[in-house]
C-alpha cells in the first residue's frame, strides 16, 4: 500500500543535507580566536568559541538508525526509514541555523566593539557603550528561540516551494535535539 511519496521524501532529505552542509561550512569558517587575546574572554568571543563547539557536536551526532519494521512490503519499509532520515536532517538543519544566528550576532558584536574602541583598547571613557554592546549581543541571542528558528525555516522552505507535506512538528525536532545532548 504505497503512497507514491518516497521520491519526494527523498529529494526533501536531499534538500535539508544540502543546507546543512551550507550551514556547516559558514559555521566552520567563523573566527573563533580575537587578534588581541586580551579579548579571548569577552562576551562574544566565547559565543563564537561555544558556536564552533557545537557545531561540531550537531556534526558528530550518530543518525538514529532505529526504524521499526513496516508492515506493506519495501515501499512501507522505505518510507518509514525516510521519514527517519528526515527528521534527522531536519533536526540536524534547525540546530545549524540556531548555531549560524548565534555567530551572526556575535559577529555584528565585535563590529561594533571594534568601531567603539577604534584600534584601542577599553577604558573608563567607551565602557558605557561597550556595556551597551554586550547587553544588545545578549538581546539578540534570547531572541534565537527555537520557536523562531522552526518558523523563520518553515517560511523560507515554503517560498521556495519545496515540498514540506511531511516536515517534523518543532516538537519532534526539540526531542531530537535533546536526545543528542551528551
Amino acid at each position: 500500500m504505497a503512497d507514491g511519496l518516497n521520491e519526494y521524501r527523498t529529494a526533501r532529505v536531499a534538500e535539508l543535507l544540502s543546507d546543512f552542509r551550507t550551514l556547516q561550512y559558514y559555521i566552520a569558517a567563523a573566527p573563533c580566536n580575537p587578534p588581541n587575546m586580551d579579548d579571548y574572554y569577552t562576551e562574544g568571543w566565547a559565543e563564537l568559541r561555544q558556536c564552533a563547539i557545537d557545531g561540531q557536536h550537531i556534526l558528530n551526532c550518530a543518525a538514529d538508525i532505529t526504524v521499526p519494521r513496516a508492515n506493506g512490503g519495501p515501499e512501507e519499509q522505505a518510507k518509514a526509514e525516510l521519514k527517519q532520515v528526515l527528521l534527522d536532517a531536519y533536526a540536524r538543519r534547525h540546530e545549524g541555523q540556531k548555531i549560524y544566528l548565534r555567530q551572526q550576532a556575535a559577529q555584528r558584536w565585535i563590529d561594533w566593539r571594534d568601531q567603539v574602541l577604534m584600534g584601542g583598547r577599553p577604558h573608563a571613557g567607551n565602557q558605557q557603550q561597550l556595556g551597551a554592546i554586550d547587553d544588545h549581543l545578549r538581546a539578540e541571542l534570547a531572541n534565537i528561540t527555537d520557536e523562531a528558528v522552526y518558523s523563520e525555516l518553515q517560511t523560507s522552505d515554503i517560498s521556495l516551494g519545496r515540498w514540506t507535506a511531511e516536515d517534523p512538528s518543532l516538537g519532534a525536532v526539540q526531542r531530537w535535539v535533546r536526545t543528542r545532548r551528551c
